[in-house]
């Protein structure tokens, strides 16, 4: 159980987010270490060599004169190096020794060991596998004045000072692994807020998600989610529309196909009431129709954004209905002469609301019937026949309205145009009657243009 529980912590986004982190401040910390080394060495190795600088400077002349003490009156230079007397304070003796041109060597303190000034004879610094060397050459006199550290010092005092600073810096690592622990679970504990949140949602419950103080990355999730939280919701809102719909319009043609058929039966299948069934299995499949119709413009993910040419939409809409010829005469396309009209929309769509308006024209407007294409990006659908008072006129975008028992009205088939022009964020007038007519109805739907 231990071990599932290690797993699924090292797989959580804390976990992960806690190894990167450690990871890479670890690595950074490593690489600020090597530029402490480097930095305090150099620093050091500087400081030691100003020191030997300030030495040689302030004792050539002393050593010179314990030179001319020391030397005999002779035009020789000696054979063995004069030894200095030995300083007050040995352990911290300065080791040097004064040497001539031709590198003959003339003096030497008593401390400095017979190899320390293994070097070439030349101003400035020099090392050798145990000491550094800091030559000097006197402005007047033909003589060089050499002092000697011994690099076991330097490297102590670089090991002391590094020792000082790293030992801090080492214990201060795992207090900092679970600071960076801490802060990625703090961080995320929001991420794990809108995960139970979303979490909570269901069919049932697709209320938008409200989480106040996340940080700008969460907000942006939280926004998409309630983004897709509202199109699942209209989604829900379509199928359940879809199905209160069916139900609603459905019932009545089914049960008259249902009530005919069974009279055609128990009649020895008369042909007027097998006639009336036919009939009303067409209103049925007319009805169907028009439910799927609706439920598609309600919701709106199918619908595309192209440039749409409203006179050949016009033209294939009115071809349809001129396959019947009782429609040749009662049915006039109107188009302009000049350019073209072009919309922004989604052709199919707006052949069914055209198809729509044209249908019911023709069913209840009881004579000719005009499309009409105008500019800049205009479709009507006007009648002449007895058109709707105001009042009807105001409840045609309604679903499932009867104005009368005889005529169904422009109810389902104005609903499905209405959802339909919305979707385009079009317009659509209606008018009962049109303009410099004396009855009828006209639908105008106002696109926007491409």
């Amino acid at each position: 159980m231990s071990l599932n529980k290690l797993v699924a912590g090292r797989d959580t986004l804390a976990g992960r987010l806690t190894r990167t982190l450690i990871l890479w401040v670890g690595g950074v910390w490593l690489l600020c270490v090597f530029a402490v080394v480097w930095y305090v060495d150099r620093e050091i190795n500087h400081n030691f060599d100003n020191e030997m600088v300030e030495v040689s400077h302030r004792m050539f002349a002393m050593a010179v004169q314990e030179l001319e003490k020391l030397q005999q009156p002779s035009q020789e230079p000696p054979r063995e190096p004069l030894i200095a007397p030995k300083q007050l304070f040995s352990e911290d003796a300065v080791i040097y020794q004064i040497v001539d041109l031709h590198e003959h060597v003339l003096l030497r303190s008593a401390e400095a060991p017979a190899d320390t000034f293994d070097v070439p004879l030349a101003a400035g610094f020099a090392n050798n596998p145990s000491w550094r060397i800091y030559t000097v050459r006197h402005p007047t006199l033909g003589l060089f004045f050499q002092v000697a550290d011994p690099l076991d010092e330097r490297r102590h005092a670089l090991n002391r000072t590094l020792f000082g600073l790293i030992i801090p810096l080492g214990a201060v690592l795992p207090l900092l692994a679970l600071v960076l622990r801490n802060v990625a679970r703090a961080e995320l504990r929001a991420l794990q807020e809108l995960a139970g949140e979303i979490e909570k949602r269901s069919g049932a419950d697709l209320s938008p998600i409200a989480l106040p103080g996340l940080p700008r990355e969460l907000r942006t999730v939280g926004d998409h989610v309630n983004r897709l939280l509202e199109r699942l919701s209209h989604s829900l809102d379509v199928e359940r529309a879809l199905a209160a719909n069916a139900a609603h319009e459905l019932r009545t043609p089914l049960a008259a196909a249902r009530l005919r058929l069974q009279t055609a039966l128990e009649h020895d299948l008369q042909r007027n009431d097998v006639q009336a069934a036919l009939d009303a299995l067409r209103t049925l499949s007319h009805r169907t129709e028009k439910l799927l119709q609706l439920s598609r413009a309600e919701s709106g993910a199918s619908l595309t954004r192209t440039r749409v040419d409203l006179v050949q939409l016009a033209g294939a809409v009115a071809q349809d209905f001129w396959q019947d010829p009782q429609n040749t005469e009662r049915l006039v396309l109107k188009v302009p002469d000049s350019a073209t009209p072009l919309a922004l929309g989604d052709v199919d769509a707006l052949a069914i609301a055209l198809r729509n308006l044209v249908e019911n024209a023709l069913r209840y407007g009881g004579g000719r019937v005009v499309v009409e294409v105008t500019a800049p990006c205009t479709l009507a659908v006007r009648d002449f026949g007895p058109g709707v008072n105001p009042a009807q006129l105001e409840t045609l975008r309604e679903r499932h309205v009867r104005h009368s028992s005889d005529r169904a009205g422009y109810g389902l088939g104005i609903s499905i145009v209405g959802t339909i022009v919305e979707k385009h964020g079009a317009r659509l007038e209606l008018s009962s009657p049109p303009a410099a007519a004396a009855h009828g109805f006209e639908a105008r739907i106002v696109l926007q243009p491409a």
